[in-house]
């Protein structure tokens, strides 16, 4: 009994230049590698001069204090809990950026441009398991509040160098990304109920 194997039909000469254009998405993609490589080498830097002004280097010490826009009527002369704290909140914040450009890069590529082929991997990350364009975008908002919500903690922390002003719209901001988020949640909800009545 002979086996039938089905060929792909050859694509016309448009259809294939307009397929294959989803690689010139490519270099953005090692754009943001490269992107995340300046957040490695920031992130180094930062905690370098923590440890630094930790053991009483006042150049660290006046470097952090630059960094995080700590201002004060009375000379800073060691760490405190409120600049540690803004520290490694920035530390913190440099991560979440750093996992949303793995989300981007990795989810992006997969999404968009070509298969990675990682079944089976030990290391496969478990959301690339089920990632499409629409759960991409909820990760990623989902992402952007955690970055929002540092931010603001960041900015009510050192409160004191923030005018009313910039407080609220900073507010403002956070809850309208808040609120993005959960749309974006509620219509792909709606979305996938509706794709499982389909089937």
């Amino acid at each position: 009994m002979s086996e039938h194997h089905t060929k792909p039909l050859a694509m016309r000469p448009i259809p294939r230049l307009i397929f294959a254009s989803r690689w010139l998405q490519l270099p953005l993609y090692l754009g943001l590698i490269a992107a995340q490589c300046v957040y490695v080498f920031h992130f180094w830097v930062e905690l370098v001069h923590l440890l630094e002004a930790a053991f009483g280097s006042q150049t660290a010490l006046a470097a952090l204090i630059d960094g995080i826009g700590y201002k004060t009527s009375e000379p800073v002369t060691h760490l405190n809990e409120t600049i540690i704290m803004l520290v490694v909140l920035a530390l913190i914040d440099v991560v979440m950026i750093s996992n949303l450009l793995i989300m981007v890069i990795v989810g992006g590529y997969e999404t968009f441009v070509s298969r990675i082929n990682l079944e089976g991997h030990p290391d496969q990350p478990e959301w690339l398991d089920h990632v499409n364009a629409s759960t991409l975008k909820v990760k990623l908002a989902m992402s952007i509040i955690g970055i929002s919500s540092i931010h603001l903690l960041k900015t009510f922390i050192n409160a004191d160098n923030y005018s009313d002003k910039v407080l609220i719209a900073q507010t403002g901001i956070h809850i309208a990304f808040l609120l993005s988020a959960m749309a974006i949640a509620y219509t792909d909800r709606l979305m996938s109920h509706a794709s499982a009545k389909s089937h």
